[in-house]
């Protein structure tokens, strides 16, 4: 398959279509239509097509898409090497929250260090992983070479970290700071998650449900 070009906004559809495709594949599915999907994802059949020929098709014209098909092209395009190798950045209350999230339901990440600058922690587990100080981290990241850190600490620590993260030659971070990253680097793949922001929109939908 040639190298996929899509725009931002297919590229957050993939992982929604993996799920509900993972969910036809667990039921016994063997083949979807374009409609189909559309009903699923809540959007249109040409939307559906559309996203799927930046990534080469994956279907016949009037038969549908295989289920196992889409399930392994769409994992190979997400997750296209065995593992994602990362490291987490903070080890308090969400910092465990994600790291669990990570060692239990994401199967392509491998969480292999957790750091903090907190010392009544460092030196500590934290499901089963020593707590490494964060001074270290370059090191590690050098040594090691991780693919990916999981950012788990306050805007004003996050805002700190910026210039050692840049050193640790990473190539992306998952992002639970009110900081962005690629402010200060450009070169990285930073993916923001601002679970107020989620919250505050659900707040305004329930509180304006008749203007929707």
């Amino acid at each position: 398959m040639s190298t996929p070009k899509a725009s931002l906004p297919v590229i957050r559809r993939l992982p929604r279509y993996f799920r509900y495709i993972a969910e036809l594949k667990a039921s016994g599915k063997s083949r979807v239509s374009s409609s189909q999907l559309a009903e699923i994802m809540g959007s249109t059949p040409s939307q559906v097509r559309q996203d799927f020929n930046c990534f080469g098709g994956f279907g016949q014209q009037g038969i549908g898409y295989s289920v196992d098909l889409l399930h392994s092209e769409i994992e190979h395009l997400i997750f296209p090497n065995e593992c994602i190798n990362a490291v987490l950045v903070g080890a308090g209350s969400l910092g465990a929250t994600i790291a669990n999230f990570v060692l239990h339901e994401a199967d392509s990440v491998k969480l292999n260090a957790i750091f903090d600058n907190n010392i009544n922690l460092v030196g500590k587990t934290l499901h089963n992983i020593k707590i490494l100080n964060s001074d270290t981290i370059v090191e590690y990241c050098q040594e090691h070479k991780p693919d990916l850190i999981i950012a788990c600490i306050p805007k004003a620590a996050a805002e700190k970290f910026a210039p050692v993260l840049s050193a640790t030659g990473v190539k992306g971070v998952w992002n639970f700071t009110h900081y962005d990253f690629s402010i200060h680097d450009k070169s990285l793949i930073v993916e923001n998650v601002h679970l107020r922001d989620s919250l505050m929109a659900l707040s305004y939908r329930i509180n304006h449900k008749e203007d929707e």
